[in-house]
């Protein structure tokens, strides 16, 4: 038991670090472990009317076990940690690190694309159709320009919502979502590492409105259509690697003078991103490469783990 508990702990503090991060998403760490279908039935069943006819009448050992607590408290614990650690972290090796950072996570989805899309059971018209619409949403959502940064409170909780739907999707950066809302620096960087409440507390309530109603929806997915969602799920790890991509730019907004336009901090606003090939050899990119086999050895180590214990939940379901 107490493995187990560690286990989900570790589980939870990848998937933090993950939803930290733009453009990596905690649902794709959630199905690389194995524990994404059992994460949705948690979320599902803490909300759930037997939960709160179990607490009403004080029976909690039976609602312990129909919630899972065990899971559900060592993942949420693992998920806390690392996002109140982690954000400040992050934030140094972005501007420090940030190709290298960025090829870790690039190798760790392009790994996690074929381990995934190796649990579809028959190959046929219409699982490659869906695993081609959700390549094509995510190359979208990659190239859709971002927002400015609005404080609002309704728009906060609007972000709050959005994100927290995105980060249970594989492949769908629910900070990356923040990004293009413009509200990602504001929520997951500065919110956070000043404890604003202002900022947090409808930002958490939309999140957790998000939670409940999309893990009732691929709850119900994952049960009747299994081959189909996955297919749908790998198609947007895929498409995120566009995103995910190492070398890029940032283009800054500015105005019809060439002048950077500030936001309400007086820092540069994010225009759009600009991806390209690096056209020589060097430290940066024997080190960037490096990087990229560092993720894939990862995830083969976490999925020969998951056979090896038997703990993946797709082998356990379907």
């Amino acid at each position: 038991m107490f493995k187990e508990i560690i286990s989900y702990l570790i589980k939870g503090i990848l998937i933090g670090v993950a939803n930290v991060i733009p453009g990596v998403s905690g649902g794709t760490i959630a199905l690389i472990t194995g524990i994404l279908e059992r994460l949705l039935n948690v979320i599902k069943n803490v909300v759930s009317f037997k939960a709160f006819k179990l607490l009403f009448k004080g029976e909690i050992k039976d609602l312990i076990q129909v919630i899972d607590f065990n899971f559900a408290f060592s993942v949420t614990m693992g998920v806390f940690i690392a996002i109140i650690s982690v954000a400040k972290l992050f934030k140094i090796l972005f501007a420090e690190y940030p190709v290298y950072i960025w090829s870790f996570f690039f190798g760790l989805i392009l790994a996690s694309v074929y381990f995934v899309t190796k649990q579809i059971k028959h190959v046929n018209i219409w699982n490659i159709a869906f695993f081609i619409i959700g390549t094509s949403i995510a190359v979208l959502i990659a190239v859709l320009k971002p927002a400015s940064e609005n404080k609002d409170l309704f728009y906060i909780f609007i972000c709050g919502i959005v994100a927290s739907s995105a980060m249970i999707l594989p492949g769908i950066s629910g900070s990356f979502v923040l990004v293009l809302m413009g509200n990602y620096e504001l929520i997951m960087i500065k919110a956070i590492n000043d404890f604003d409440f202002s900022v947090l507390i409808p930002a958490a309530i939309g999140a957790i409105l998000g939670l409940i109603i999309l893990s009732h929806i691929l709850s119900w997915l994952f049960k009747n259509y299994p081959d189909q969602i996955i297919a749908l799920l790998s198609g947007f790890m895929l498409g995120s690697l566009l995103t995910i991509w190492p070398w890029k730019n940032v283009i800054w907004k500015t105005n019809s003078l060439g002048e950077y336009i500030l936001n309400r901090e007086g820092e540069r606003i994010v225009e759009k991103y600009s991806w390209f090939i690096p056209n020589k050899i060097n430290q940066e990119v024997i080190i960037a490469i490096l990087m990229i086999l560092l993720g894939i050895i990862i995830v083969w180590l976490l999925e020969f783990y998951a056979k090896k214990t038997h703990n993946n939940s797709y082998e356990k379901s379907f």
